[in-house]
């Protein structure tokens, strides 16, 4: 009976594994690939989406798409008019829809012969050499080692009133396939007429400058009238 530990332990050791760590945990600043990384060659590998140098992770706008950066109640509304692999990101809120590259040069005459082009809109296009934070593909950001979410700021031509939108990190509503083709999604003037796949861009910027025009009506309705003077 004295022998049967010994004989038992060898046995044990082969079958029970070994104690394991935490899996993959975060490698500590500067010292192992980062989570911006791997999501910086989500777009750029799997996309072919050119990126811009530096933290927080921004796309290059004006090379695959353009932008129309509205209030996410004209985003709502301008969905019927995209088709379903049309890209679409939310940050607070505004909605930031993708169209085809160019249409950022088109949108102030377009804006003209819809007879928007007289009237203040919530409305911004950024082309060639404006930059956009790029949404994580899973959804939320889920932290970086700086901690901050960035500005998430949508530059190139600057919004009315120089609003920014809320706090938080963009994730994306309607988010781009790797592996296909997002230009063929994309809003694009060239639909005008019918034929093709590509929705139409002027149904679209109509509809969203339409409904940023009710905003802001809703907006002046909603301010409490001035309240006469109380005499004694």
């Amino acid at each position: 009976m004295s022998g049967t530990p010994h004989a038992v332990a060898p046995v044990a050791s082969r079958l029970l594994p070994l104690p394991r760590g935490p899996l993959d945990p975060p490698a500590p600043c500067g010292t192992g690939p980062q989570p911006g990384d791997r999501v910086r060659r989500w777009y750029e590998d799997g996309l072919g989406w050119p990126t811009a140098p530096g933290d927080p992770l921004r796309l290059v706008v004006g090379v695959r798409f353009d932008v129309l950066d509205v209030p996410a109640e004209a985003g709502r509304a301008a969905l019927r008019h995209l088709a379903p692999g049309s890209p679409v990101a939310v940050r607070g809120p505004r909605a930031r829809l993708l169209v085809a590259p160019g249409s950022a040069e088109e949108l102030p005459g377009l804006l003209e012969w819809l007879d928007w082009g007289t009237l203040p809109l919530d409305l911004t296009a950024v082309g060639t050499g404006g930059l956009m934070e790029a949404p994580r593909p899973d959804g939320p950001a889920t932290g970086a080692c700086h901690g901050s979410e960035g500005p998430g700021v949508v530059t190139g031509r600057p919004r009315p009133g120089g609003r920014v939108g809320s706090q938080g990190a963009a994730v994306w509503l309607r988010p781009p396939e790797p592996g296909c083709e997002v230009e063929a999604s994309l809003p694009t003037l060239s639909a005008l007429g019918g034929g093709g796949d590509a929705p139409d861009l002027v149904r679209l910027v109509d509809t969203v400058a339409t409904c940023c025009h009710r905003i802001r009506l809703r907006r002046a309705g909603a301010r409490p009238p001035a309240l006469p003077a109380q005499g004694r």
